[in-house]
């Protein structure tokens, strides 16, 4: 079984799923399409996937791409991360709004990132590997990115000082020198 649970933000998606668990190890079920008929995910379409793998104190983010955009499925397969999504629809009531999440190879739990989100996470573990399918292909030349730390988000990262970046991270521009750009409407897709 796996719980769709609504978040602050609308159609960004906190998926739980039942872990079956034992001193062997454990299973659970992290993507069943007739489960979640009914949902956004329900005929979501994934054509591809990727893996990260990041050491502590690594922040990925914010990453989204213009276009038709991409929807994200994200989860964390070994150690701990917090999550972070951003609206960028400008005309949704949480425009420019954020909500964090903890992901982990404990809980299992999963984010939908619908288009017309940021997406980036933060390493609190010794190593994290991330998973995400995505409804359509990274194009090189759609991708963009806002700055973690953009004071009109205002995202309250879970450390003090600075992360470990990459250099396109760090030179990434605050959401007002880009959001002319940006066509993702509320309501109008995945």
């Amino acid at each position: 079984m796996i719980e769709v649970r609504r978040t602050s933000l609308p159609d960004l998606l906190e998926l739980v799923p039942t872990v079956h668990g034992d001193e062997r190890g454990f299973l659970h079920e992290s993507f069943r399409r007739d489960e979640l008929a009914g949902t956004p995910l329900g005929d979501v379409h994934f054509p591809q996937e990727n893996h990260s793998r990041s050491s502590a104190g690594v922040l990925r983010g914010m990453h989204f791409q213009v276009g038709d955009g991409l929807g994200k499925l994200v989860r964390c397969a070994r150690g701990a991360i917090v999550d972070v999504a951003v609206d960028l629809r400008a005309d949704s009531p949480t425009y420019r709004k954020w909500e964090a999440f903890e992901l982990d190879d404990r809980e299992l739990h999963q984010l939908w990132i619908p288009v017309g989100f940021a997406h980036g996470f933060y390493t609190r573990s010794l190593h994290a590997d991330v998973l995400y399918k995505q409804t359509g292909y990274y194009s090189p030349e759609l991708e963009r990115a806002i700055a973690w730390n953009d004071p009109d988000v205002g995202i309250a990262w879970p450390f003090e000082g600075s992360p470990t970046l990459s250099a396109k991270d760090a030179a990434a521009p605050r959401l007002r020198e880009i959001e002319a750009e940006l066509a993702f409407r509320y309501g109008s897709g995945v």
